[in-house]
């Protein structure tokens, strides 16, 4: 070979160009809805009974309007179906509906009165599967009888109560519905010899009014009816993920960083490094953390106390590790020169334990919060916007409606009968109630001067993390209301990422898997 030839392969092709991906700008806008009052305004000294009569006041124009329509011409043997104010005032043999809120009593269900009464116990009992007598104890048993109808609850009372008193459901139209604690429902029948009402009919408040899109980033002008010709921008994906699970345990960090070269493109081809340009936000929804501030249990408290040492209640600085917490903001700030992220707490999270929880304190991450702007600041929301659980908040001119699993997981347990998670959401949304369990048996803010949970617009985008599987459906409401839902798997078991089609609404699963050398 000759020098020319050497000299030809030494110089670069001049025929190829470096590609540059520009990633998706993201349009977003946080909602204040779940923030609780900062400091002194902050209380907890108020009864949880108002929070329910708030609810009861809130949603019950509208389900008395949704069954005044139903129930109009409604007839049985003559005998049109009279509207009750108050259960108090319905009357045996008297076809009649009445709106209230549902209350169910159950064997299996947690009682704050009968777990201050057994402090002392040298163990904790089994955790509860459900609340019904057929499992809860770590697995399945024979199921008894329906009682009280409710898909299944076998030994559970159903009862309609409001500011005046309760009132005794039943009837076989109960075992077809969803229906637990908290609920605000109109119920049609007649009350028996036995004082229990027979219900034959029921209805819910169904989806709120769902705002149009870009109405948030639109303001005044849209809640005008103004017309807007504003030229909107092309949306991307928004990649959504739950239940990370961070340890900071050296061996399970291999999923973690192959997520994070596929969002920042490093480490594919070039048709997927074009599609993770096209992402153009990271949510997290919850349990990003293992365990990070676990409580201990009562053996090891008994333990403990054996030894002569003495008893701490949930934080103990002998025994805290910020692994967990340093690993997990060093991830973050990789990613965050890239591409912003919303963060959700979750039940293993380090903030509140009670419902609404609130953002997880920028302390936690010394080097991500470089990227938050200050609650304050003019500029809006930061490159990295830790928010609170449940969350509401815009992006690309969607509504988006998320929470870290909780809500959901406390329905599952009402419903002995039902594993459809997709089911459970959709009633969550008809019932326009975040967290119909809360505060009967869900931890939560007590609320005065209205419930938050209640839902007062419609959201495009429902989303629910650390859930058992992937599922995905779209709830139609009866004004042409459309929601996609989303069922969030647990990252660190599934390895699955969703995908968000920002113009469709379509999701698309990424899966991460670590194959076993042996």
């Amino acid at each position: 070979m000759n020098g020319d030839s050497h000299a030809d392969l030494l110089q670069p092709p001049s025929n190829i160009e470096p590609t540059v991906l520009e990633r998706t700008a993201s349009h977003y806008t946080p909602l204040p809805t779940y923030q609780l009052p900062k400091g002194e305004h902050r209380h907890y000294q108020q009864q949880y009974a108002d929070m329910y009569f708030a609810r009861l006041a809130q949603l019950k124009p509208a389900v008395e309007q949704i069954a005044s329509e139903a129930w109009a011409d409604f007839e049985i043997g003559g005998e049109t179906a009279s509207r009750k104010d108050r259960v108090l005032d319905v009357r045996q043999g008297e076809l009649c509906w009445v709106a209230g809120t549902v209350y169910m009593e159950m064997p299996l269900k947690p009682n704050v009165l009968e777990d201050i009464g057994k402090e002392h116990w040298i163990a904790a009992p089994p955790p509860r599967v459900k609340y019904d007598t057929g499992v809860g104890l770590g697995g399945d048993s024979e199921r008894g009888a329906h009682a009280g109808g409710g898909k299944g609850l076998a030994g559970a009372q159903i009862m309609l109560e409001d500011e005046s008193g309760r009132l005794r459901l039943t009837g076989g139209y109960l075992s077809g519905g969803l229906l637990v604690t908290g609920a605000i429902v109109a119920v049609m029948g007649t009350e028996n010899s036995d004082g229990d009402f027979e219900v034959l009919d029921l209805r819910v408040p169904d989806l709120p009014r769902q705002p149009p899109r870009w109405e948030t980033e639109d303001g005044d002008a849209a809640l005008q009816g103004k017309s807007v010709t504003k030229k909107r921008p092309s949306s991307g994906k928004v990649a959504i993920i739950s239940g990370l699970g961070v340890s900071g345990v050296e061996g399970d960090t291999l999923l973690l960083d192959l997520l994070l070269e596929y969002l920042l493109g490093e480490s594919t081809d070039p048709a997927s490094q074009q599609q993770a340009a096209s992402i153009s936000r990271l949510i997290i929804a919850g349990n990003s953390l293992s365990h990070s501030s676990p409580i201990p249990s009562r053996e090891e408290l008994a333990a403990a106390t054996k030894k002569g040492g003495r008893k701490t209640y949930g934080y103990d600085s002998a025994s805290y590790n910020a692994a967990p917490t340093d690993h997990l903001d060093q991830w973050l700030a990789t990613l965050l020169p890239s591409i912003p992220i919303t963060l959700l707490p979750g039940e293993q999270d380090p903030t509140s334990t009670s419902l609404p929880q609130q953002p997880i304190h920028a302390a936690m991450f010394p080097h991500s919060r470089a990227y938050m702007n200050p609650p304050t600041a003019p500029e809006g929301p930061g490159w990295f916007d830790s928010t609170t659980n449940p969350a509401e908040f815009s992006a690309d001119g969607w509504r988006f409606l998320g929470t870290g699993g909780q809500p959901v997981d406390d329905v599952y347990k009402y419903l002995p009968d039902c594993e459809e998670r997709l089911e459970m959401m959709e009633a969550m949304l008809r019932w326009r109630l975040t967290a119909p369990t809360a505060p009967d048996t869900l931890w939560c803010y007590p609320f005065q001067d209205g419930d938050q949970f209640v839902m007062k617009e419609c959201p495009h985008v429902f989303l629910v993390g650390n859930q058992p599987k992937f599922e995905t459906t779209v709830v139609e409401g009866p004004l042409g209301q459309q929601v996609r839902v989303l069922a969030v798997p647990r990252f660190k078991e599934t390895g699955e990422l969703i995908l968000l089609d920002c113009e469709t609404l379509v999701p698309e699963i990424v899966r991460f898997e670590v194959l076993d050398e042996g």
